[in-house]
């Protein structure tokens, strides 16, 4: 079973990359509960999934279907080797750090019960934009991020409750279409000729679904 390292908000910094001034990529761990409940719509609810955290550029983040993202640590150990520096939980604007859970191996719409109440379900990967390069000041850096395939996944909120650091996840439950966040992510960024496969697919976000459809020509 795996558990939450670390439960990250919004320390909100100013930014150049896009025309919001100011970002809530700057995530911080917090040593206390936080509470997590369905932000409703994008450009209208509360944005993010976590109360105290903030998100700035609402056209393209939050959300009820990007509510929550959570970035594995193995992934960063793998980052960090890649990169020859160190990246602290939270660096790549994630909520939840994660140990010993398959983040990037999600399947889309399983479901995760995270401590006692919560529950969390995997919609799709991160996509990479101006502001995560800006801040990682790494050249190239949507691309690559892209071309290695490791996400993180964004997750909806099925039931509300408290996250904190040290809480356990348990998978509940995973469809039998067997599409992960990764083989998503890599056809919707890589490989379009998948995308017949992908658009399918149960638990896909629906603006997503009809986006796919759109490239499709359908």
């Amino acid at each position: 079973m795996g558990r939450i390292l670390s439960v990250n908000l919004a320390v909100p910094e100013p930014s150049t990359a896009k025309r919001v001034g100011i970002t809530g990529i700057n995530k911080q761990p917090v040593n206390r509960p936080v509470a997590v409940r369905a932000p409703g719509p994008k450009t209208t609810g509360l944005h993010s999934g976590l109360v105290g955290d903030q998100i700035f550029d609402i056209e393209h983040h939050g959300g009820d279907d990007q509510a929550v993202y959570a970035y594995a640590r193995e992934d960063y150990d793998w980052w960090e080797a890649q990169l020859g520096r160190a990246l602290p939980g939270g660096i790549f604007g994630e909520n939840l750090t994660t140990v010993d859970v398959d983040v990037n191996g999600a399947v889309i719409g399983e479901t995760w019960q995270v401590g006692d109440s919560l529950v969390l379900q995997p919609t799709f990967g991160r996509i990479p934009c101006a502001t995560f390069q800006a801040k990682m000041a790494e050249p190239h850096w949507v691309r690559t991020f892209t071309e290695k395939n490791r996400p993180g996944a964004y997750l909806r909120v099925v039931e509300p409750g408290d996250v904190e650091a040290g809480d356990p996840v348990k998978i509940l439950d995973r469809p039998a279409h067997g599409v992960s966040i990764a083989s998503a992510f890599r056809a919707y960024m890589i490989d379009p000729e998948r995308l017949p496969e992908l658009v399918e697919i149960k638990g896909l976000p629906d603006h997503l679904r009809d986006l796919l459809r759109q490239r499709m020509g359908d």
